[in-house]
């Protein structure tokens, strides 16, 4: 028989008594272990589930394209009133190993997977973003578990597929899609207060990120053997030319006003490839991202790019196309996202974090993207980031978690579940 009891600090203190930073260390060692890379996070989903199988109430793995998977799990029944209750999220994929071992030859972290503690850090690909998010989520319904407690107010596990981009025909978000058709559904509920989305922010409590769009502006002529250049079309000729207007906007985008946390709006010519065997370049493509601050519409930043492309004199041969590979929230993209630093739910987790760091939990804004708009336009749940690591060595060899970051974002996890959910004796 279960006895309800108001979360309080007796309840509270039994929770942190049974931290187990071995355990909560091999959580996280154990998940970076599986390359997921993106497309390939099925084996991760599996592991995830099956750490936590035997303790929540409810947990799917949903297989919803080959080696693509979300989880999703919920722990605790009690009463939802006034909107209690927590969502712990984060993705399951990760970026490639490019450089990796090149980076790291003849030193500890050459193995991107083997997730080595090296001055004080545990290095790996993915360690930051986000298994640290993950492994903590995981590690804290464990400690709950061996105190003997478990949540009043539903606790809801996500991890979700498919949040990365660079895999060719991947990284648009269908596994948040999923896990939100399928709460809309009815079939795995996601409610609460308040989403923690396990990114790696330094534990920072994180409610803003810019707004993204990637653009391949195909330029296309005619390929013609050297010896002969006239029978040809020159596509390179043609991205000369757009180049230099690209990149005036860029200068005139950074001189725009700035958001007093993101920053200025962007314009990034990112690659550029064109060319042939001795032989006129009949193709270039020019691969940009544009990066929007809150306020800013991405259809508007869409077509001023594009009047600047349209404005610009190339041979009337070439044939201009532009493609928007990275759907997100947008049909082209991911919207900016701010929610008010000032929400109470925000406050609430500044304070679970200073608990455990007095230099931690300041308001800061992601420099990048992630899935926060979905869960709030969509199921109406206000998101925050809040992970271990830095955003500025993720997706290189340099990517690591401080091991006392990692760790203290376990006590704040049990600390967040007590706060938002209620604990009670099982």
């Amino acid at each position: 028989m279960t006895t309800t009891t108001p979360a309080g600090p007796e309840l509270l203190s039994r929770a942190e008594a049974a931290n187990s930073p071995e355990d909560a260390l091999k959580m996280l060692r154990e998940c970076v272990a599986f390359p997921s890379i993106t497309g390939e996070e099925a084996p991760v989903a599996h592991w995830s589930a099956d750490q936590i199988a035997q303790v929540v109430d409810s947990i799917a793995v949903d297989e919803f394209a080959p080696g693509r998977a979300n989880v999703w799990a919920r722990w605790g029944n009690g009463s939802q009133d006034g909107g209690r209750g927590l969502v712990l999220a984060s993705h399951l994929d990760v970026v490639n190993i490019h450089h990796w071992v090149d980076t790291w030859a003849d030193d500890p972290r050459l193995d991107p997977w083997a997730a080595v503690e090296v001055d004080g850090a545990i290095w790996g690909r993915g360690v930051a973003d986000c298994k640290a998010g993950l492994a903590a989520a995981l590690a804290a319904v464990r400690q709950l578990d061996r105190a003997g407690l478990e949540p009043e107010a539903p606790l809801t596990i996500v991890f979700v597929a498919d949040e990365e981009s660079g895999e060719p025909d991947s990284g648009t978000s269908e596994g948040v899609r999923r896990a939100i058709s399928n709460a809309l559904n009815g079939d795995q509920p996601i409610d609460g207060e308040i989403v923690v989305y396990g990114e790696p922010t330094g534990l920072k409590v994180v409610p803003m990120h810019l707004g993204f769009f990637v653009v391949d502006l195909v330029i296309e002529g005619h390929s013609a053997y050297f010896g002969t250049p006239e029978l040809g079309i020159d596509a390179l000729k043609g991205a000369e030319a757009l180049l230099p207007a690209l990149r005036a906007l860029g200068t005139e985008l950074s001189g725009r006003p700035a958001h007093p946390v993101i920053g200025n709006p962007a314009l990034l010519v990112t690659s550029v490839a064109a060319g042939g065997t001795i032989s006129v370049p009949g193709e270039c493509t020019i691969s940009m991202i544009r990066s929007l601050v809150p306020g800013e519409s991405l259809d508007e930043a869409r077509d001023e790019m594009e009047a600047v492309v349209k404005a610009v004199e190339v041979d009337p041969r070439i044939r201009i196309e532009l493609k928007y590979p990275s759907r997100r929230d947008h049909e082209i993209g991911g919207t900016p996202y701010v929610l008010d630093p000032s929400t109470a739910a925000i406050g609430r987790t500044q304070e679970a974090v200073r608990h455990y760091r007095s230099d931690a939990g300041e308001i800061d804004a992601i420099a990048g993207w992630s899935e926060a708009p979905f869960f709030l336009r969509d199921l109406g749940l206000p998101t925050i980031y809040l992970g271990a690591g830095s955003a500025e060595d993720c997706h290189t060899p340099r990517e690591h978690v401080p091991t006392a970051d990692y760790l203290s974002l376990v006590d704040v996890y049990v600390r967040l579940i007590s706060e938002f959910c209620g604990l009670r004796r099982r």
